[in-house]
């Protein structure tokens, strides 16, 4: 059975997840009002994952997802977030979020990304990927250069991280590079493995911060 510690500062909040949740036959091991309680509890309780809010007194989700990263447990942060809160979904996942999640999502949404969470994969909200991508893709930060890491990469390995950057699933890849599904999946784990990065989200923001997309390109156009 899956295992969730839930935080967030609003009891009512906490209430509707723990419903949603154990409906779903999804275990509660404990909830959080705060980062510092929040890395308490992880350390005590080992769950599959974590839904982190980002503002909260004490200690902030960003700083409790880096935390929770850094400890020896196999506990993965799915953050939950708003639309106004780009930056602080960015540096989640600098800080090791395993993937993200709007606060307004149905029931069989956050039911599903806790469990795919849980699975190893990588869920990312298209609509709040779409506007982190606007922000600091489109618009990259100042004196931004690409990593010389990335050279390790080759072109067409350029083509599949450009692709995840830009939200694309494993099978949409494949349908727009006109390779098989096993042959994306063999060129995510190069890209990982290569850049050594611990999962597909760190990869999307290995890519924001390499600048390899710009406004007006087309991700799959690398030869």
């Amino acid at each position: 059975m899956t295992s969730v510690v839930i935080v967030d500062d609003q009891t009512l909040v906490r209430d509707g997840l723990r419903l949603i949740l154990e409906l779903a036959d999804i275990e509660i091991l404990g909830e959080a009002a705060d980062g510092a309680a929040a890395v308490e509890l992880v350390r005590r309780t080992r769950p599959d994952v974590v839904l982190m809010d980002l503002r909260m007194p004490s200690l902030d989700g960003i700083e409790a997802t880096r935390r929770i990263a850094a400890m020896d447990v196999p506990t993965r942060v799915l953050v939950l977030t708003t639309f106004g809160l780009d930056q602080y979904v960015y540096e989640a996942l600098r800080a090791g979020a395993a993937g993200f999640l709007l606060k307004d999502a149905g029931r069989e949404r956050l039911v599903e990304a806790v469990r795919t969470t849980a699975a190893g994969e990588t869920p990312l909200a298209p609509a709040v990927l779409e506007r982190i991508v606007n922000h600091y893709v489109r618009r990259p930060p100042p004196g931004l250069v690409k990593p010389p890491r990335l050279e390790a990469l080759s072109n067409r390995e350029i083509q599949v991280l450009r692709l995840v950057a830009a939200g694309r699933s494993n099978p949409e890849i494949a349908q727009e590079l006109f390779i098989s599904l096993a042959t994306v999946k063999s060129h995510v784990r190069h890209i990982l493995s290569k850049l050594g990065l611990r999962d597909r989200v760190q990869a999307v923001v290995a890519a924001y911060e390499a600048g390899l997309t710009t406004a007006g390109d087309d991700a799959g156009s690398t030869p």
